[in-house]
């Protein structure tokens, strides 16, 4: 209980070097590549859940945006599986850290808008200002428009890196509450208990739901853009 309540959070280092870097590439050791004529559970689950995903999130676009789908996969990948590794005891979840977050949504969003501007630059501009804004008003409209667009990236990395981090703060405020009742009542400490259960079940469903919202939302980005 003397832990420090964000020691979770502080990124991990050995002998004094941070090894965020080893800890990022670690979730593409669970996803090998398959490298037989038959293939095993494992990889066949693997290879239909990418491909469901896949076809519902580039049904929407055109030949152009699909040319994205190895990008979205391995966003979709990336954090659900960095998302869920996290959940384990004493581990580092990288994607609470707004400054990788915002590394991932700052260039993806950048390269859907650079897009946009290449392929369809009236289509673009023309979302700066409605049709049939009074002319008085046209001014304030591209101001507001304009912030909203720039805050697309921060959007997605607050949204991510908060939900994940109330998880994880809550699963870890109810754990000590847990362990502070087992002197007190056995009766309440059940309770508290269980529902640390049913807490750490919805934080799976959170974890995979996050990697997704994250990852459609790029994905409608790229297809106002295209």
């Amino acid at each position: 209980m003397n832990e420090n309540l964000f020691s979770s959070f502080i990124t991990p280092t050995m002998m004094g070097l941070p090894i965020v870097i080893a800890i990022t590439m670690f979730p593409s050791i669970v996803f090998p590549s398959p490298n037989r004529l038959i293939n095993n559970r494992f990889i066949s689950i693997q290879q239909w859940l990418v491909q469901l995903t896949s076809k519902q999130m580039l049904s929407i676009h055109n030949q152009k945006g699909q040319t994205w789908a190895l990008m979205l996969m391995s966003l979709i990948l990336f954090i659900g599986s960095t998302n869920l590794l996290g959940l384990l005891p004493h581990s580092f979840t990288p994607t609470t850290q707004l400054s990788l977050n915002l590394g991932m949504a700052i260039p993806l969003w950048a390269g859907t808008v650079i897009t946009g501007f290449r392929h369809k630059t009236k289509a673009s501009l023309a979302h700066f200002l409605p049709q049939g804004t009074p002319l008085p008003l046209i001014p304030m409209l591209v101001v507001i428009e304009t912030i909203s667009l720039f805050i697309q990236p921060m959007a997605l990395a607050v949204r991510l890196t908060a939900n994940i981090t109330a998880g994880h703060l809550l699963i870890h405020l109810i754990g000590g509450a847990t362990l502070a009742l087992m002197s007190i009542s056995t009766i309440t400490a059940m309770v508290t208990f269980t529902i640390l259960i049913l807490l750490t079940i919805l934080e799976f469903a959170v974890a995979l739901i996050q990697a997704y919202v994250f990852t459609l939302l790029v994905s409608l980005y790229l297809h106002d853009n295209t």
